[in-house]
């Protein structure tokens, strides 16, 4: 539990290589993760090479953690594997769906979450990388990803150059519902999201990029809608070339 609630994004890593027996460790732990019905719907990509790093480094949009940590690890939705195993058994795979998708990238997302926590509780430091949806199709061709895979997400590892403090979240009685989903009043609304606006470095986040609110900040500077429907019909693409849409 401790572990878990003092979870902070590390970018800054140390030049110490991880041993191969730990990073071993940490990757079986992984795999301990629970899984659609014992499908095992994924596969991780590692990556150590400096010159493989700095091939990926572009397409996470030149963040310096891609370079600077030990180790990237690509979690990719994989119904590949799985598919032709039932082929060569005798069984028609029905896996080249968008359901299948789904179910391959929780388990992806859940390995991801194992291996994390299991880094951190060696002394590693992690950061998940949001982009690897955003240039899916270009991750896939640099990784060499067949058909019925998907990348889900990256995981850089490392030992800590940097010691942040905890990141605000919004209280429990934000996210938590009991029975039923209990929609949000614009005075409840206020109330939950008090504290991140009052925050210094948000505030300053509002008035260097002359806006109104914070959300504006979101809406009209972090995640703009001309990028995310951008994006979308990206992804939606690669996932017609990669079998996964009809």
């Amino acid at each position: 539990m401790e572990l878990l609630n003092r979870h902070v994004t590390i970018r800054k890593f140390l030049e110490k290589p991880i041993a191969p027996e730990i990073l071993n460790d940490i990757l079986y732990s992984g795999t301990r993760a629970s899984t659609t019905g014992n499908m095992q719907t994924y596969s991780m990509i590692i990556t150590q090479d400096e010159e493989a790093k700095n091939r990926l480094a572009p397409l996470h949009f030149n963040q310096k953690v891609v370079t600077n940590a030990s180790v990237l690890i690509t979690f990719v939705a994989d119904f590949n594997r799985f598919s032709k195993w039932c082929s060569i058994n005798k069984a028609e795979p029905g896996y080249a769906n968008f359901l299948s998708f789904f179910t391959a990238s929780i388990d992806a997302l859940l390995v991801a979450q194992n291996v994390c926590v299991a880094a951190e509780n060696n002394g590693l430091g992690i950061c998940y990388l949001g982009t690897t949806t955003y240039n899916a199709e270009e991750i896939i061709e640099t990784l060499n990803l067949p058909r019925l895979t998907f990348p889900v997400t990256t995981v850089a590892l490392g030992y800590p150059d940097e010691y942040p403090a905890l990141t605000d979240r919004l209280p429990m009685e934000g996210v938590v519902h009991y029975e039923r989903y209990s929609d949000y009043s614009e005075e409840r609304l206020n109330e939950l999201y008090a504290y991140k606006e009052s925050l210094e470095e948000m505030k300053r986040y509002v008035t260097e990029n002359n806006k109104e609110s914070l959300a504006q900040i979101f809406t009209d500077i972090r995640y703009k809608k001309a990028d995310n429907e951008h994006f979308s019909g990206k992804m939606l693409n690669t996932l017609k070339k990669q079998g996964f849409l009809v």
